[in-house]
């Protein structure tokens, strides 16, 4: 099921990099205000599903754009998390730091991962029990026992409440630690918690297809995931703290008031 995944997400990265060399070209809707998607999307999106489902045409799909399938529901064995490219306002200005993101829920389970970063052609993927991997070599979080020490990463969704609550909390970390880095793609922040790049995640509003890859790479990769209050509840309830574990317990003290 991995090297299916695989496959599905270098497909959407063939589609996605063919049309990078010409952004101007993309057609852009907006969904909401700051909140786009592209034609792109929409087929990077179709070549993963088509892929997915032609090895196992029985499974679920929950994907950003097209929605969960008819037979997703609370019984669904297997079902696939989809996110054609998670930091899609990045892609359409042509800012290089967007991914294709593919997890698989096993009876609400996630098992399986694939974050793949087309710009830098680093592949992470993960499968519960089994560890976290960039590029086939395994991948550790980092050893940072200090918020003091660590540099952070986080974003918040569209509209002035999210902005706002962003603005506090960024107030409250950035007195705290190094530096807090905002990059746009949430995926992607946290398969770098994974691979030690940075030493902690934190975001609120956050989808599904945003969160359940990454997590699975930062949990394989010894780190914690939980909501603001530490609960385990993130992956729908969409607020997500990700780091190592003396961090990720610092981070929930700090934010636990924005739960």
């Amino acid at each position: 099921m991995l090297n299916t995944a695989i496959k599905a997400a270098r497909r959407a990265a063939t589609v996605i990099q063919r049309a990078s060399f010409d952004v101007d070209r993309v057609v852009v809707t907006e969904k909401q205000h700051n909140d786009f998607v592209t034609d792109v999307d929409q087929a990077a999106e179709q070549a993963i599903i088509e892929t997915l489902l032609k090895a196992y045409p029985d499974h679920a799909i929950l994907a950003e754009e097209s929605g969960a399938s008819k037979n997703l529901n609370d019984e669904s064995e297997f079902a696939w998390i989809i996110d054609p490219i998670d930091g899609t306002t990045n892609f359409m200005h042509g800012y290089p730091n967007y991914c294709v993101s593919i997890a698989l829920s096993q009876r609400g389970i996630i098992t399986q991962a694939v974050i793949y970063d087309p710009v830098r052609n680093d592949l992470f993927t993960a499968t519960k029990g089994a560890g976290a991997y960039l590029n086939d070599k395994r991948i550790r979080v980092t050893k940072h026992d200090r918020i003091s020490n660590c540099l952070l990463s986080s974003g918040h969704a569209a509209g002035p409440k999210a902005l706002a609550d962003y603005i506090k909390m960024y107030g409250v970390m950035a007195e705290r630690c190094q530096a807090i880095r905002t990059a746009g793609s949430a995926a992607l922040d946290l398969a770098n918690v994974a691979a030690g790049r940075s030493d902690g995640f934190y975001e609120k509003g956050l989808k599904p297809w945003d969160i359940a890859a990454g997590a699975l790479l930062v949990t394989e990769a010894g780190g914690i995931c939980g909501e603001f209050n530490g609960e385990s509840e993130y992956l729908y309830k969409g607020d997500i703290i990700a780091a190592s574990p003396k961090v990720f317990g610092q981070m929930v003290t700090l934010l636990s008031p924005f739960a």
